[in-house]
């Protein structure tokens, strides 16, 4: 009972990882959304040691920085839907999901930094 969260995290982050097969950039993604989602399983059975979420949350925090001036244009843009069809045939339709994205696992990251900072300490 104890760790229903990394359970149901970690099968979310895998089946992430899973649809990004057709992304145009799939190794990418499959990499990040399953590095939560291993994480998130491996936490289960081990204490993470507390650096190596923290390194997850530290890339994401990068990548949506690099990302940012993309999302502003989208918001400028008057936030047009990103959900039209499952192929970005614009720009802006792919930086943005990439940034939310992103933003999603930044905060698995996240849960599982203080996570393994609760029980490290």
């Amino acid at each position: 009972m104890k760790y229903i969260a990394n359970i149901l995290i970690g099968i979310l982050f895998l089946l992430f990882a899973y649809f990004q097969i057709n992304d145009p950039d799939p190794a990418v993604w499959i990499a990040i959304y399953a590095a939560v989602g291993l994480s998130s399983l491996a936490a289960i059975f081990r204490n993470l040691p507390t650096w190596l979420p923290l390194v997850g949350v530290g890339l994401c925090i990068a990548w949506v920085v690099a990302l940012l001036p993309a999302f502003i244009n989208w918001l400028q843009m008057g936030a047009p839907s990103i959900t039209e069809s499952m192929k970005a045939e614009k720009p802006h339709i792919e930086y943005t999901r990439e940034f939310l994205g992103l933003i999603i696992c930044g905060i698995g990251f996240g849960f599982l930094y203080f996570q393994a900072k609760k029980r490290n300490h």
